[in-house]
């Protein structure tokens, strides 16, 4: 009876014994599963307008700038103007002389009275027959034909002769050279007596420069990666070296729409009004570009994108998995990135992405 009772006892103790080491294997194995799944920080992505900004290196010059020539060859008789002379629309710059041109305006107006006095002379002839020739059978239809054909032919000499002297005169017309709009006279080339004309020697420099300086352009090479986040009417900031301290405005007024083969970049000017003719052309400027996304993107840590041999990736969380979603980076400012892709407001995203991270790991 006593050894019954011992063998009952052992059984009750070695059960209790399988049952804490089922208990406390349960236990680890919790344990062991809670260990296998990492915790990761997530977020939600959200969109919004990524703004920065960029100096960027442009020229000044004047809003119209031209560079005159002799038309005929000739001599410099008198310099009205000279470097830094404000000059207006119309006026007297330069007199040159050409005694050549004088001889031929002489020659054209002694051709031009010949051959009107040759037509006056066959016409009046013409008209007498014509006249004559309404009483029939006075003169011959032949004669009369003769007569008009030699009217119409020294017509036409007459005509070709006032056409030569107008040219001569258009040509003596050349020897005032006048300023084609208002502006500063920026250099001069040439002093009283020189030789000019429009080839050979004496072409080779023009005779002086204008400028306009009331109004300036101002001409920036944009890259191609940045050239999408200015419009036309955008105001923009600049500042040049010569003048520190001072800040300075103007809007775009024109952009060129095509893409320099050289250097990607394009062309972008911006109208200055210098009322105070502080600014010169030829100034070099910083520009300060504002580069404000044109439509919100998703904005994320750069922490939260990943880059393989693959490409880009940011880590989304569904369902206690995580999973890789392909992305595209855009620019980068204090720490957060533009990034494209699949991508919606309502998913979780990994804060701190690492390639190690695999799909489908249970993360808690």
């Amino acid at each position: 009876m006593k050894q019954n009772f011992l063998k009952i006892l052992s059984a009750a103790g070695l059960l209790v014994y399988l049952t804490g080491c089922q208990s406390a294997a349960e236990e680890n194995g919790k344990k062991a599963a809670e260990t296998t799944s990492p915790a990761l920080e997530t977020f939600v992505p959200s969109k919004q307008k990524l703004t920065n900004k960029m100096q960027i290196p442009g020229e000044i010059s004047g809003f119209q700038q031209v560079e005159i020539y002799a038309k005929v060859s000739s001599y410099v008789r008198a310099l009205k103007v000279d470097i830094g002379s404000r000059v207006q629309a119309g006026q007297l710059l330069a007199v040159l002389e050409a005694p050549e041109l004088s001889s031929q305006l002489s020659a054209a107006k002694s051709r031009l009275k010949s051959q009107e006095a040759i037509y006056m002379a066959t016409k009046s002839t013409y008209d007498r027959l014509f006249e004559t020739s309404k009483v029939e059978g006075t003169v011959a239809r032949l004669d009369l034909e003769v007569a008009e054909a030699k009217k119409n032919a020294d017509f036409a000499q007459f005509q070709a002769a006032k056409s030569a002297y107008a040219e001569v005169q258009n040509l003596l017309n050349y020897l005032e050279i006048r300023a084609p709009f208002d502006g500063v006279i920026a250099t001069r080339n040439v002093n009283q007596g020189a030789y000019v004309g429009p080839a050979g020697r004496g072409s080779e420099m023009p005779i002086m420069t204008i400028q306009q300086q009331s109004k300036l352009r101002l001409a920036v090479a944009v890259p191609e990666q940045y050239a999408g986040f200015l419009a036309t009417d955008q105001p923009l900031q600049f500042t040049v070296k010569s003048l520190p301290g001072q800040q300075f405005s103007g809007k775009i007024a024109r952009k060129s729409g095509a893409l320099d083969s050289r250097f990607r970049s394009e062309r972008v000017e911006i109208d200055i009004t210098n009322t105070n003719n502080k600014l010169l052309p030829g100034m070099v400027a910083e520009v300060e570009l504002p580069l404000t996304s044109q439509d919100s993107t998703f904005v994320v840590p750069k922490t939260a994108v990943f880059t393989s041999g693959e490409g880009s990736f940011v880590i989304a969380v569904v369902d206690n998995k995580t999973n890789r979603v392909p992305v595209q980076k855009g620019r980068s400012i204090d720490g957060q990135v533009e990034v494209f892709g699949n991508l919606s407001p309502t998913m979780r995203l990994v804060s701190k992405a690492d390639e190690e991270i695999a799909d489908g790991t249970t993360v808690k």
